[in-house]
């Protein structure tokens, strides 16, 4: 994919959308969308005609894109779930093997793969295997921590900064962020000077005490974000 030059937003997903009317309300004032599916015992988990019409709200309430959020591991359920519900990115947010990343890139060429690689007592569990996931066909890592339970994504556990400064040299491919994160850290933070850093994946800080996604707290959140800029390629933002 070509590459365009110049400053764009950073890219601001918003995670855990439930509902039609939550989706659409935050659309508007995000870039990303996240809605889950096959994300097991999940309490935003969807069904595949819910997200179907959650990714159909998304798209036509305002300028974010749905984001396919799932711990799945087969391919083929992934592609065909995507393909029904017509959604162009991809979260892999769980321990896929980069022997599914080929497969599911093989299923959907034109896709945004998006890998979560998770930080667990001040180290990234895939670290062995980063270049791997780029070599499979992924466009872009999502940089999140995992907790001793067992738990990954929006867990609301920050990822260690000294951690997080020791993964960065070492990732292959552009990164967004996760992890506790709110306006508050977007200046003055290391991670948003990296020249991989496209942005940032946001659960807790965009919802009223754990509520639905707030579209006032969505609003505070793009406007601490756009204030700084980064560049993002034309067709593919994972590219550079």
């Amino acid at each position: 994919m070509s590459a365009t030059t110049g400053p764009h937003p950073r890219l601001l997903k918003v995670c855990g959308a439930t509902t039609p009317e939550e989706a659409a309300a935050v659309a508007a004032r995000a870039d990303l969308v996240g809605l889950w599916y096959g994300v097991e015992n999940g309490a935003r988990d969807l069904t595949g005609a819910q997200l179907a019409e959650l990714a159909e709200a998304v798209r036509t309430a305002g300028r974010a894109e749905p984001v396919l959020v799932t711990f799945l591991h087969d391919a083929d359920r992934i592609a065909s779930a995507a393909r029904a519900a017509r959604v162009r990115w991809i979260q892999l947010h769980a321990y896929q093997t980069p022997a599914a990343v080929a497969a599911l890139r093989s299923a959907l060429p034109d896709a945004v793969l998006v890998k979560a690689v998770h930080v667990l007592d001040g180290a990234c569990v895939e670290r062995p295997f980063l270049q791997a996931y780029s070599r499979a066909g992924a466009d872009l890592f999502l940089v999140d921590a995992a907790t001793r339970g067992g738990a990954v994504g929006s867990t609301g556990h920050r990822v260690p900064a000294e951690a997080l400064e020791a993964l960065l040299p070492t990732l292959p491919l552009p990164f967004l962020l996760a992890g506790g994160l709110s306006e508050a850290d977007a200046s003055g933070h290391a991670f948003a000077a990296h020249p991989g850093f496209r942005g940032v994946d946001i659960d807790h800080a965009a919802r009223v005490d754990g509520g639905p996604l707030d579209p006032a707290r969505v609003a505070v959140l793009d406007r601490a974000w756009a204030a700084t800029s980064a560049p993002l390629p034309g067709e593919h933002p994972a590219t550079s």
